[in-house]
């Protein structure tokens, strides 16, 4: 008579994937291991490039090769390194080139979270080169992607799916940044804006115990204390918030000036007549030149943000570095060599902030604006307003300065960096390179409306089904007399019992081959995929695709599997029209309103609405 009752397949509850998570989170912690090593590694190893490229000595020491004796031969330096990095991408691998975060987004987006197995020695290598021979760039983004492919590559080997892998790629990710900085927090919030876009207790879980782990890893080697050390900050009042928060919008107009100045260099080089693999080299050839008038403005330059933010870099020597450095690093950086730009744009927003706050503090001093705050939500503001992530820069700042006096100002400055910056540019300085490959992506996530609503609201309660123990030539007959209910195309199978045991459609039934005489329950042939009528609409949807059916009998499984309603595809969509009316109904209204307007103000358009392009 057909399928058991017991086989009947129901759509599982949602759970997002709480049976995994434990398996998610045992493998984030040698993944956050790894990359803490590798992090460690990777800033000892651009210590050995810089003493042996700039003092020709064997140490692994961490130094600034700002001290150098070199003279005008410190220009051939960097170019040596260009020379490098453009071979090893070319021979090695193209994927080395660029920021790191950007490369990472774009496997999580479009690549199922799969990196390549060589980048997770050939990234670290190529950027310690560029660094290490004074590339005006920081080790985190490196770190970051090197770390996102080591979580990447786990994922691979243990053939997990994408939506696995992709948080193992960000746990790699977020322990990178975590084991650079210490600052575990603002590495699981940049992994949640930048690479998860999402918050579900299956990816932050797994993210945030491999910040932790890395974090810890971190104190070991370093100790505890924050990578930016400040004195105490004063409390601000009501009008230096009201300072801070209009800093965070000249600065967020910066970023975005700075994020395009970036991408026209990048077009310039794109148009030399020369291969790619040179172009690291001329880049190197501006970095040197730069070097060699502003020696600062070579290396990570962790030791210049210090000096900003404790206010020993003050005047003309701090616009200099300022203005030079981002000279150096963006060229550098559009020539497609292989450093990050964490660091530099905190140079870059910590020096306009402290001279701005210098200068608040001197014309109008009754505003009671301190420049050392203001450097710490310049530093954070410029980062937040190029790269789109808002929580991370806030609580970045506050990690690795242990200042409380300084949330309150780096929350308002930022949050105005951050809108200027979206309303004056679509794209980060992260996505923008993703979007120009063609590639669309929407880096705001919010929570899925279909996952709010239930099957039962969706579902037809009246629904036509057929009895088990009917005969097949019977219901043919019905089939065709044009009767109400008879013209559906699927019809649920009932037994005794009123359990639904299978699905039939018009041609199961009225196939030549099918016996007259046989019951409606022996020409079923596979288990009834059915839907609980307390599941989402989500839930539903995701059914019919993995199934390949059209429709899903409601039931209710309390009392065997009882019909309660039956959902289709054009119920589903109609729901998911419901939200869409909901959501845009503001917007509409607001749209109709200014049309009823142009037609009272005789518009040719006679108040319709005008076709409008997304670009």
């Amino acid at each position: 008579m057909g399928p058991t009752l017991a086989s009947a397949h129901v759509s599982p509850p949602e759970n997002n994937g709480q049976d995994r998570v434990l398996f998610l989170v045992a493998l984030s912690i040698p993944i956050a291991m790894a990359a803490a090593l590798v992090a460690q590694g990777l800033t000892h190893l651009i210590g050995f490039f810089t003493n042996l490229s700039f003092y020709g000595r064997l140490s692994s020491a961490f130094i600034s090769p700002a001290a150098n004796n070199l003279g005008v031969w410190v220009i051939a330096v960097p170019v040596c390194g260009g020379i490098i990095v453009g071979l090893m991408a070319r021979y090695g691998a193209k994927a080395i080139r660029g920021h790191g975060i950007p490369e990472a987004m774009e496997q999580v987006l479009f690549n199922e979270s799969r990196v390549a197995p060589k980048l997770t020695f050939l990234k670290p290598l190529s950027s310690a080169i560029a660094i290490g021979t004074g590339g005006p760039f920081g080790a985190e983004g490196p770190i970051i992607a090197t770390g996102g492919a080591i979580g990447s590559l786990v994922g691979q080997l243990l053939k997990t799916n994408a939506d696995e892998r992709k948080i193992l790629l960000a746990a790699g990710a977020a322990a990178g940044m975590s084991a650079t900085f210490g600052s575990p927090l603002s590495a699981l919030l940049l992994a949640i804006e930048l690479l998860l876009f999402e918050y579900r207790t299956r990816s932050f879980v797994p993210v945030a115990f491999a910040s932790v782990i890395a974090a810890g890893i971190r104190m070991a080697f370093l100790g505890s204390a924050p990578i930016f050390g400040m004195q105490p900050l004063p409390p601000p009042g009501g009008l230096a918030i009201v300072g801070y928060i209009v800093l965070g919008a000249i600065v967020g107009v910066t970023s975005v000036w700075a994020t395009r100045t970036i991408y026209w260099i990048e077009d310039a080089f794109e148009k030399l007549p020369v291969h790619w693999m040179w172009w690291p080299a001329i880049g190197g050839l501006a970095v040197g030149i730069v070097g060699y008038f502003a020696p600062l403005s070579m290396g990570v330059g962790y030791d210049n943000i210090d000096n900003i933010l404790d206010g020993s870099l003050i005047g003309k020597a701090l616009i200099v570095l300022l203005v030079l450095k981002f000279v150096s690093w963006s060229i550098s950086l559009g020539s497609g060599t292989s450093g990050g730009t964490l660091a530099p744009l905190f140079t870059f927003g910590g020096a306009i902030g402290s001279l701005l706050g210098a200068a608040a503090a001197r014309f109008a001093p009754a505003m009671g604006m301190d420049h050392r705050t203001a450097a710490l939500v310049g530093m954070a503001a410029m980062f937040a307003g190029a790269s789109h992530a808002l929580l991370a820069s806030v609580v970045f700042a506050f990690e690795t300065t242990l200042q409380p006096f300084g949330l309150l100002p780096l929350l308002g400055g930022c949050s105005t960096a951050y809108i200027i910056s979206k309303l004056m540019m679509r794209h980060s300085i992260m996505t923008e390179k993703i979007a120009r490959r063609g590639l669309r992506l929407d880096a705001d996530y919010s929570a899925d409306p279909l996952a709010r609503m239930l099957v039962r609201e969706a579902a037809t309660p009246d629904v036509v089904y057929l009895r088990d123990s009917q005969a097949a030539g019977e219901v043919a007959i019905w089939l065709g007399s044009g009767k109400p209910g008879s013209t559906h195309t699927g019809f649920p199978v009932l037994n005794s019992n009123q359990n639904v045991i299978g699905v039939l459609t018009r041609r199961d039934i009225t196939s030549p081959g099918v016996d007259p005489a046989a019951l409606l329950g022996t020409l079923i042939r596979r288990p009834p995929v059915v839907v609980e009528e307390a599941s989402s609409v989500r839930e539903a949807i995701e059914t019919m695709v993995m199934e390949g059916v059209g429709r899903l009998p409601v039931v209710s499984c309390e009392d065997g599997v009882r019909l309660t309603g039956i959902v289709t595809r054009s119920d589903l969509l109609g729901m998911y029209g419901k939200s869409l009316h909901e959501s845009h109904h503001f917007d509409r209204t607001i749209r109709l309103g200014a049309a009823a307007n142009d037609a009272a103000k005789g518009n040719p358009s006679g108040g319709g609405y005008e076709p409008v392009c997304a670009d």
